[in-house]
């Protein structure tokens, strides 16, 4: 738990009463009556430790996946595995990009890594540029960190010049991190574990908390072909830091591939809908190819939505967004249309 420290993310419904929440960027129809029936089908189970090598969950994923099951770790929450995986590869410097998701520097910076930034400009509309292989030349750090789709931004890397960084990644030496925890909610489901087995310095982080709505479980898993590695952040971790609820759920979300299907063509209409309205009332949008929006507004909304009992993403803590950046997750139908009612009564009320 957090002690003594300000909360960086959004979620943080519980120091008031809260009706709407937008600041989380999860599957707005999940979770699946099937996968929820599974966590509470296990409460017989739990006068028992958890299977500290999660069988069938690893099972379960490897076929999703369609790897070998040696290929795959699993954990409590993506943050969970991305701690354990910058300890175990003990990087000295680190490159990544500035806007991007905290939990990466946060490990890295605990672990005395230099974090040094990629910084995604506002004219190019938050993408990376090539200019990132120079970079990479010139600076040779041990580890590069990228977020597809990143986030707050919500876009996916060019795969073009993807490849080419993972190309020069590995001619250099260089290890790769890519966080795809919003691949299976993309436009584009273009997941990079296909190249696992070409380049034993990638390792690839996905979890069920976006993209089947099971953030209060904490459950995520990363893969490799560098089976050391994997044995060392095992090593680093407890043996039973995946619940018994959290295994459960995951063996039947791991085979619904059908509702991410479904999920991703009702948020790509979500989506489009909750832009055009917040484009109507003359709010900068961003475009996005996943379940959320970055967007450019007036100083403060996010504090006057929250004395409505609706709660935003305030982007200031980014390092690279300033205060007036704000994420929307795309929400229902219905929770879109509050908030954008929301929205337009304040800024009408300040003219």
């Amino acid at each position: 738990m957090l002690y003594q420290e300000d909360y960086p993310h959004g979620g943080d419904r519980y120091r008031r009463p809260i009706r709407l929440d937008f600041s989380v960027n999860t599957n707005p129809f999940g979770p699946l009556p099937e996968v929820v029936g599974a966590a509470l089908g296990s409460r017989g189970e739990l006068d028992h430790y958890p299977d500290p090598y999660c069988r069938e969950l690893v099972q379960a994923i490897a076929r999703k996946e369609q790897l070998p099951e040696e290929y795959i770790l699993c954990g409590n929450g993506a943050a969970d595995l991305i701690d354990l995986y910058v300890r175990a590869l003990r990087p000295r410097m680190a490159l990544e990009a500035a806007p991007t998701f905290s939990e990466y520097r946060r490990s890295l910076t605990a672990a005395g890594c230099e974090v040094r930034e990629v910084v995604l400009t506002r004219e190019s509309g938050f993408v990376w540029e090539e200019s990132v292989l120079s970079r990479l030349d010139e600076e040779q750090p041990d580890l590069l960190v990228l977020c597809n789709p990143n986030n707050p931004t919500g876009r996916l890397i060019s795969p073009s010049l993807l490849d080419r960084i993972l190309s020069l990644c590995d001619e250099r030496g260089i290890a790769v991190l890519i966080d795809e925890c919003f691949i299976d909610l993309a436009d584009r489901r273009e997941s990079r574990t296909t190249d696992l087995a070409r380049y034993p310095g990638l390792m690839i982080l996905n979890a069920f908390t976006k993209s089947h709505s099971l953030a209060g479980l904490r459950l995520g898993y990363c893969m490799t072909a560098d089976s050391r590695l994997l044995a060392r952040m095992s090593r680093l971790s407890q043996p039973w830091n995946v619940s018994v609820p959290a295994q459960r759920a995951g063996v039947v979300a791991a085979g619904r591939s059908d509702f991410l299907i479904k999920s991703r063509a009702m948020i790509y209409v979500e989506r489009a809908a909750l832009c055009a309205g917040l484009e109507e009332m003359g709010l900068e949008v961003l475009p996005s190819e996943v379940n959320f929006l970055l967007l450019r507004g007036p100083i403060g909304l996010d504090r006057e939505l929250e004395r409505r009992g609706i709660l935003i993403r305030n982007c200031a803590n980014y390092h690279g967004l300033s205060d007036g950046w704000y994420r929307i997750a795309v929400r229902r139908e219905e929770e879109n249309s509050a908030l954008l009612n929301t929205i337009y009564t304040i800024l009408k009320c300040h003219g």
